[in-house]
């Protein structure tokens, strides 16, 4: 079977998913003059359920969403009912667009030709942009003769889900007070003592089909134009796809279907994003991996869906950040979502067997690959050797050494654009997330095995968390006598350990056992990974030495400074091997008697 045959079959049957409905929502637009508008001190229309308890929490979002669809008998200026928005991104070449129009998916299911519409948008916010940081975005946005005022929200871990609420106005001006009840209590205030003011404006040209499938039926919007703030602008090239009705997985299948056709990069990135980065000229903010939340009943079937989902969306928001390679944490981050990827994947072999779940792993292994170049030289050139630089300032040659470095860095990251860029990479995250949403592991799984996806999801958790444990002691015996490469197993297992626990110890209730073991493992892979970018070094330096004209003697600089630093590094390095190794585990049954509360590890631990 061909590789995108395989990955084909991971979108299907679909098993017991929930029909979501949404509002209609499109998310662009132009400025038409820049203004401040003052923040009104009283609210309008009905208070709503604050959002800040449920935009965490998909499963409550979507009930709430379907109690709010009531019949509308308020004014035309009252907030909407909250919805929630499913919706993918496919970044296209420009020159292409125009071409998926006639793919043979959107012309055999397509109602009709469709519908074109210019759409001008403004997004607002405070001048310290504090609902961006809260994960809201605020617009108006004009088609026709008609202005809507939309405030989405972020949705948890779910990478395609978001709450949105719209409001008819009579102008491209904001009404503040119908957004009150749609944001936080704690943000209130920061509206009514603050003017909103406008940050950048969206002027696109979009046609709309929409398109029928046998899961779902899925609005396809074709938008080109651009984002703009000042004299600086974004061209915007993409097919948004939105469920209107049915499975989400009807997303998912549309996307790899028009990946046949032609090249797209599967995105959740939205213009909202891209335009508050167009404002302020910075390079797209590189994500941390986000917090899992389960609870100790949740059943294993569900445990997998939500650390998958968790994978599938710092997967995806690490993507854009490691292409622009303005911030390097964007490459690291990305090869952290794709390991986090392979231990979730991993977790999994006990319970699923199936040729799909290796194919994925496989698929990861090879785009971390991919990227390892980059990554290296990255710490390489903004770590080590301005370390170096700076504690050596008498030494010449950095300068030369620097710019043999920034060649072979550039060259990565021209390497990995071409594997991100590449159609191997579209299948792959494209049939990842359609068989995340699917479930695809129930499809091809024993009886049995079904049996054990019901089973509450602790169990489970203690004896993967206890295996993985043991496999790091015993790779660290006689920790002290260990070599180069046996310390880089070590390395490893600790990390994978580091991934699991992460997934699952949300899972063993609330202790502090779990907050003292996540701080001794964190110790001991922060030395683990110091010895090993300094042994990454040593080949680096080969690397470039054959060439390191002028150079030579800032080489011989780093390869001494580290020398002597690895004096310093083995002590700690012992030293945080033995705080690890007597450190109590915190999903033990003992330790589950305890009526110490935990804290959960922070997302700051995984990297």
């Amino acid at each position: 079977m061909s590789e995108t045959g395989a990955i084909k079959q991971a979108l299907a049957p679909v098993q017991r998913l929930a029909k979501a409905n949404g509002h209609p929502v499109a998310e662009d637009g132009k400025k038409s003059s820049s203004f401040v508008v003052p923040a009104a001190a009283e609210t309008h229309g009905s208070a709503l359920t604050d959002i800040e308890s449920s935009r965490h929490d998909p499963v409550r979002a979507s009930l709430f969403a379907d109690e709010a669809r009531a019949p509308e008998t308020a004014p035309s200026r009252q907030a909407a009912p909250h919805a929630i928005e499913i919706e993918l991104k496919l970044i296209v070449p420009a020159d292409r667009l125009a071409d998926f129009n006639d793919a043979p998916i959107i012309a055999a299911n397509a109602r009709n030709k469709g519908t074109r519409k210019h759409l001008k948008a403004v997004y607002y916010d405070t001048p310290k942009r504090t609902l961006r940081r809260e994960g809201f975005s605020f617009r108006v946005r004009q088609s026709g003769a008609r202005f809507t005022q939309t405030v989405k929200a972020e949705s948890g871990n779910d990478p395609l889900r978001r709450g949105e609420w719209e409001a008819s106005v009579p102008s491209m001006t904001p009404d503040i007070a119908l957004a009150m009840t749609l944001v936080p209590e704690k943000l209130r205030a920061d509206l009514e003592r603050h003017s909103v003011e406008a940050v950048f404006s969206s002027d696109i040209h979009r046609h709309q089909r929409l398109v029928e499938l046998p899961s779902g039926t899925v609005e396809v919007a074709f938008d080109r134009g651009h984002l703009i703030s000042g004299d600086r602008s974004l061209p915007v090239s993409e097919i948004e796809l939105e469920l209107k009705s049915g499975s989400p997985s009807a997303i998912w299948e549309l996307a790899l279907r028009l990946a046949e056709h032609g090249p797209v990069k599967p995105s959740i990135r939205t213009k909202s994003a891209r335009g508050f980065d167009l404002a302020a000229d910075t390079p797209p903010q590189a994500p941390k991996p986000p917090k899992l939340r389960l609870d100790p009943s949740t059943s294993l079937d569900e445990a997998f869906s939500g650390i998958l989902r968790s994978c599938l969306l710092h997967l995806l928001q690490s993507l854009p950040v490691a292409e622009d390679g303005r911030d390097p944490e964007g490459m690291h981050q990305l090869r952290v979502a794709l390991r986090r990827l392979r231990s979730a994947l991993d977790l999994m072999r006990s319970v699923v067997s199936l040729d799909k779940l290796d194919l994925m792993r496989a698929e990861a292994k090879w785009l971390a690959g991919c990227l390892s170049g980059a990554r290296d030289w990255d710490v390489f050139r903004q770590e080590t050797l301005q370390t170096v630089a700076d504690g050596c300032p008498s030494v010449a040659g950095f300068d030369a050494l620097g710019a043999l470095a920034d060649e072979r860095r550039a060259a990565c990251y021209d390497a990995a654009r071409l594997a991100l860029a590449d159609r191997r990479c579209q299948y792959f995250v494209i049939g990842l997330g359609g068989w995340i949403e699917a479930r695809g592991w129930r499809s091809e799984i024993a009886p049995d095995g079904l049996a054990q996806l019901a089973e509450p999801a602790i169990n489970f958790a203690r004896n993967i968390l206890s295996a993985q444990h043991a496999k790091v002691l015993k790779r660290g015996r006689r920790f002290k006598s260990l070599s180069t490469e046996e310390r880089h197993r070590v390395r490893l297992a600790a990390k994978k350990l580091r991934y699991v626990a992460d997934f699952l110890l949300p899972l063993c209730g609330q202790r502090k056992s779990a907050k003292r073991f996540s701080r001794r493992l964190a110790d001991l892979q922060q030395e683990l990974g110091i010895y090993n970018d300094m042994a990454t070094t040593t080949s680096l330096l080969a690397d470039v030495g054959a060439e390191a004209t002028g150079g030579s003697v800032a080489a011989a600089a780093i390869a001494g400074w580290q020398a002597h630093a690895m004096v310093g590094v083995e002590a700690r390095l012992r030293e945080a091997w033995s705080g690890f190794t007597g450190a109590k585990v915190p999903w033990s049954v003992d330790a589950a008697e305890q009526p110490e509360k935990l804290v959960q590890p922070s997302a700051g631990w995984l990297r």
